[in-house]
């Protein structure tokens, strides 16, 4: 029995002792730039930038509209704001927007108090206030519409922001421009380096895209009547990629 345990203690100690010695072995070779069987070969590398921009003519508009009344009365407050944006919902589809392209993303109401010296808060009314987010398609009908629903009764408009739809394929092409700006400096760069490139080991990118964004302030529906539409220049969008290019030489 005794035997056994002490073959057993042996042998555990002869697995440390192996063990250790491998261990040893394989920090040495890391620290002399080796891994087990094998020299570590360090690689020459250049690194290359590229940016490539392309401009896209937006077809698509997004605007935020609001309606905001108030009333002493809540339910006379919600009547006059629900009529107006009914107005607003039921002009924009006879524009030609369509119902999936109208969304509603607020409706608040909220008591409004007058601060006075003498009385303290005072109360004045209860406000609502209902919020669309709207998609327009025909990017030339922008003016007529703002005009149309100030008129309804909106009297507030803003978030007016210029998009492409196809958003990807003008990045892609700004992509492949980027990509071909990068690789004549790489092939420069190697020339005058006096080296050859080998393959590309690593590729990364970013992007930079500008929009256009009007601002266009509603005043009162009475205010708008009769007046002229307001001019919405679109103008045109800059998508930038800006990639980095890293390739193996000899």
């Amino acid at each position: 029995m005794e035997y056994k345990k002490e073959i057993t203690i042996l042998a555990a100690v002869f697995i440390v002792i192996v063990s250790l010695f491998f261990v040893v072995k394989t920090i040495n070779e890391i620290e002399q730039n080796k891994f087990i069987g094998q020299d570590i070969i360090p690689q020459n590398t250049i690194n290359v930038s590229g940016r490539g921009e392309v401009f896209a003519v937006p077809d698509v508009v997004e605007i935020t509209l609001s309606v905001e009344k108030e009333n002493v009365s809540l339910t006379e407050a919600q009547s006059k704001a629900s009529e107006a944006i009914n107005k607003a919902i039921k002009f924009l589809k006879d524009s030609g927007v369509e119902e999936k392209d109208i969304k509603t993303t607020g409706y608040n109401i909220y008591p409004r108090y007058d601060y006075l010296k003498e009385a303290g808060q005072v109360f004045r009314g209860y406000v609502v206030n209902q919020t669309l987010n709207v998609k327009i398609r025909k990017t030339d009908d922008i003016g007529k519409i703002l005009k149309g629903v100030t008129e309804a009764g909106v009297n507030q408009v803003g978030g007016i922001n210029f998009k492409v739809d196809d958003r990807e394929s003008v990045l892609r092409e700004a992509r492949q421009k980027a990509i071909s700006d990068a690789k004549e400096k790489a092939d420069k760069l190697a020339k005058d380096l006096g080296v050859k490139i080998v393959r590309l080991i690593n590729y990364s990118e970013s992007t930079d895209n500008n929009y256009p964004y009007p601002i266009y302030r509603a005043q009162s529906a009475a205010a708008n009547t009769g007046g002229p539409e307001p001019e919405i220049p679109t103008g045109e969008n800059s998508f930038v990629v800006n990639v980095s290019l890293t390739y193996q030489i000899k």
